[in-house]
């Protein structure tokens, strides 16, 4: 089993944002996440320790776009 963890900002109120994440993981490919806090504005999704997905400059990737990685690196 793949270890998949999503690193968030916690003074900036991620946490909601990455609980979303999670869940949609969870329902459609059917694994656990752990959720990491942190801060300075960090919002990674890591599979066995390589990010696969992060906040970019101009925003954060879709929960499809996250999926959709997480997915890839699943394979």
């Amino acid at each position: 089993m793949s270890a998949i963890q999503i690193t968030y900002c916690k003074p900036c109120g991620y946490r909601a944002r990455a609980q979303r994440v999670a869940d949609a993981l969870r329902d459609q490919l059917g694994v656990q996440v752990e959720l990491v806090a942190g801060k300075g504005g960090i919002f990674e999704i890591a599979v066995d320790g390589k990010m696969v997905a992060r906040r970019r400059r101009d925003g954060f990737p879709s929960e499809d776009e996250i999926v959709a990685a997480v997915g890839g690196a699943l394979r």
